[in-house]
């Protein structure tokens, strides 16, 4: 996101940013407003830079990794020289069987080539290559929109962190299930409901946002640390003095 535009909590008109890249004029509110669910401000406008899409994409498919195995199998494409551009890990898949997914994207004779070449760096792994864009699309729509949880009870979960650590913190859960994304930075967990997952983790290195709740009172956002609420607040009291904009949506 480039450049907005909004109206604050005292009816003000803010503009901010631009409509090109080279543009660092002021405070950068562009990006605040961008993770502030509506709590500082309405958003009116917003000017967005976009990428052409790909010509194509395939996908390596790697097939009955465990969970801390295939992090690490995702953390080895992601740091290969492929230009792999998404890395994901279903425990169970649509036949019930783990699958990682490595997706990349571009021009079909690059694709074409990497895919080969990332399938070299797993010559013990039982393998699958899926080069039909259409499916390849809908695999990752699978993934994005957390299609295994639609139609299920009980709460969702988002569990950011580092990917190391991924595994070890969705044993601590005791989901229904949970599945990775960004290489296991990102965790999708289904809990039963009412579950506090972040009593369960306790202090940990990353953050866990609850997306979908069943009649539970838990706040929706992590808890900031106390110094960080303080200036969370101050910022708060700038843009909307009256406390009118989404109140009690970051905050308790």
């Amino acid at each position: 996101m480039l450049g907005v535009r909004f109206v604050d909590g005292q009816g003000s008109i803010v503009k901010n940013g631009g409509r090109v890249m080279k543009n660092v004029t002021g405070y950068d509110l562009v990006k605040l407003m961008a993770g502030s669910q509506g709590t500082l401000g309405v958003l009116t406008e917003v000017s967005l830079k976009v990428l052409p899409k790909p010509e194509t994409m395939a996908c390596l498919l790697i097939d009955g990794l465990n969970d801390r195995d295939a992090i690490t199998a995702m953390t080895r494409a992601m740091g290969s020289p492929y230009d792999v551009t998404g890395a994901a890990h279903l425990p169970k898949g649509l036949d019930g069987t783990p699958v990682t997914m490595i997706r990349i994207e571009g021009f079909s004779a690059s694709v074409a080539y990497r895919l080969e070449q990332l399938a070299g760096l797993f010559p013990n792994h039982a393998l699958r290559r899926e080069t039909d864009p259409a499916a390849v699309a809908k695999g990752w729509a699978y993934i994005r929109d957390a299609e295994p949880f639609h139609g299920t009870t009980g709460d969702v979960w988002r569990i950011s962190t580092k990917p190391t650590n991924a595994s070890d913190l969705a044993a601590q859960l005791d989901a229904k299930e949970v599945f990775y994304d960004w290489s296991g930075g990102l965790i999708w967990a289904l809990t039963p409901a009412g579950s506090d997952i972040r009593a369960k983790l306790g202090a940990f290195d990353g953050h866990a946002t609850l997306v979908r709740a069943s009649g539970t009172t838990l706040p929706l956002f992590h808890p900031q640390p106390a110094p960080v609420a303080m200036l969370s607040e101050g910022v708060r009291r700038k843009f909307d003095p009256r406390g009118i904009l989404n109140p009690g949506l970051m905050t308790a």
